[in-house]
């Protein structure tokens, strides 16, 4: 997938228990694009939310094999961005700003 602009880059917010207790402290978790870089992603969220970025984190997470019937597959995996925000600043992911 070729990386057009910041909106192809973050895919969406990830709304899980864990990643509403990281916002408490000023970490947000993104998916993003496979192709995406620590830079990319920082450029990104400073662009798209208007906040300072301090530091960003990327995991990979690998797919896992499941069995359905005979059939043998493997689920997709998924690059995630953990960006930790500057003191003060926040994002307000369920409305975008």
């Amino acid at each position: 997938m070729k990386i057009n602009s910041n909106s192809d880059l973050l895919i969406s917010p990830i709304i899980t228990e864990k990643t509403t207790m990281l916002q408490e402290r000023g970490k947000f978790t993104f998916e993003v694009a496979k192709e995406a870089t620590k830079d990319q992603v920082k450029k990104a969220v400073t662009e798209i939310f208007n906040v300072k970025v301090t530091s960003v984190n990327i995991i990979n997470k690998k797919g896992k094999p499941k069995t359905f019937g005979r059939n043998r597959v493997l689920t997709p995996g998924s690059k995630r961005a953990i960006v930790t925000l500057a003191s003060g600043e926040t994002i307000n992911i369920t409305e975008g700003t």
